[in-house]
């Protein structure tokens, strides 16, 4: 039965028009065009109405969420990454195959809740209380409070910041208190509800909604267990090469092959933050396995060095007096790179955000005696 005589028709979008035509009856054009030549046209002045292909149109999308996204790029000075660094930490440590962590690892959970606070200090969500009297107390004991309740999009930073403004109405809690309650490392029982749970499992599971991860069985001896090896193997290649980049860098200048994609919010701090928490968190061998003994100790050296000066504040202030690995002697200069993560800083020293952030690295940096 022919579409004629069925009474069907196809419609199509005209490219000049917002007006959809009935396509004729093959039979009605006469000798204007062959069928070749027709089908030619059709495509060079047609769109696909509803489709997400190249050259069609988004499918139901709210113009207001394109204003609100330029509007928070703007007021945090770029665009966010693909990853979080908790995830990016997590994939450092992560078995290429096996798709599971060391079961030796006894930092990096603990690493990862440092790693939230971090996120939500450099999207602006977080920050110390702005008290003329708090540089009379250490670092990391520090008020925290929320300065933007928004979501940010992110299932388990959204979470902690949730929990973070209901604990405002009681009681306003230090960094370190903060890093101890999420990761349950704490004695008081009334505050046992603010730990964030399986949080290593639910990094997997959003990286594998990204594409990163995929999803597998495997049997250990008694039991099943779900892993996730890595699916995009480019991604983390990708992160280590820049964590190397930046700690096998033999000048004071920041390397280019060290930082995000151009556009991205606080390059430079997010690279100087990863390392840093790659480093507390005991993943960062797993980025030196292609280095020599040597470069791997100057490796290390380096890690030591910006670690000291990105956990004092303001920055720079103890590059000379280290954590020094034994049998290193030195070691490159950081100067470079302080002065580049400054330039990302909201009135300087007056930032209470990277503030916040040099209390958690203090707080990481000190892993090796707490657990």
């Amino acid at each position: 039965m022919s579409a004629a005589s069925s009474g069907l028709s196809r419609r199509r979008v005209v490219n000049n028009a917002s007006t959809l035509e009935e396509d004729e009856d093959d039979g009605s054009r006469g000798n204007s065009t062959s069928p070749v030549q027709g089908n030619a046209q059709h495509q060079q002045s047609t769109t696909h109405a509803g489709s997400a292909f190249e050259g069609g149109n988004k499918i139901a999308y709210d113009p207001r969420d394109l204003s609100e996204d330029a509007e928070e790029t703007a007021r945090i000075g770029g665009k966010m990454p693909k990853l979080t660094i908790m995830e990016e930490v997590l994939l450092l440590g992560l078995k290429d195959k096996q798709g599971y962590l060391s079961f030796w690892n006894d930092n990096i959970s603990y690493a990862l809740r440092g790693c939230i606070l971090i996120e939500l200090a450099l999207r602006r969500r977080i920050s110390l209380c702005r008290d003329p009297n708090r540089r009379k107390v250490g670092l990391a004991d520090r008020i925290v409070e929320v300065t933007d309740d928004r979501q940010t999009g992110e299932t388990i930073l959204d979470e902690a910041l949730k929990m973070m403004k209901a604990q405002e109405a009681q009681e306003r809690m230090s960094i370190n208190s903060w890093i101890d309650l999420l990761s349950g490392e704490t004695w008081n029982v009334m505050k046992i509800g603010y730990q964030l749970k399986q949080v290593r499992e639910r990094l997997a599971k959003g990286l594998v909604d990204k594409g990163v991860l995929r999803t597998e069985k495997r049997n250990f001896l008694l039991f099943d267990m779900a892993t996730h090896p890595v699916a995009d193997v480019r991604t983390k290649e990708s992160i280590i090469n820049r964590v190397l980049s930046l700690l096998t860098s033999t000048t004071s200048a920041v390397p280019a092959s060290a930082l995000d994609k151009e556009g991205v919010q606080c390059r430079v701090m997010r690279a100087v933050c990863l390392a840093c928490a790659a480093y507390t968190a005991s993943v960062v061998d797993n980025a030196f396995g292609r280095l020599g003994y040597e470069e791997r100790e100057a490796a290390f050296g380096r890690a030591d060095e910006i670690l000291a000066a990105f956990s004092t504040w303001p920055f720079g202030g103890a590059t000379n007096r280290g954590r020094r690995r034994p049998g290193v002697e030195g070691g490159e200069k950081v100067e470079g790179l302080v002065l580049e993560a400054v330039k990302e800083a909201v009135n300087g020293e007056e930032d209470v955000g990277f503030e916040l952030i040099a209390g958690v690295l203090e707080v990481l940096s000190k892993l090796d005696s707490l657990l």
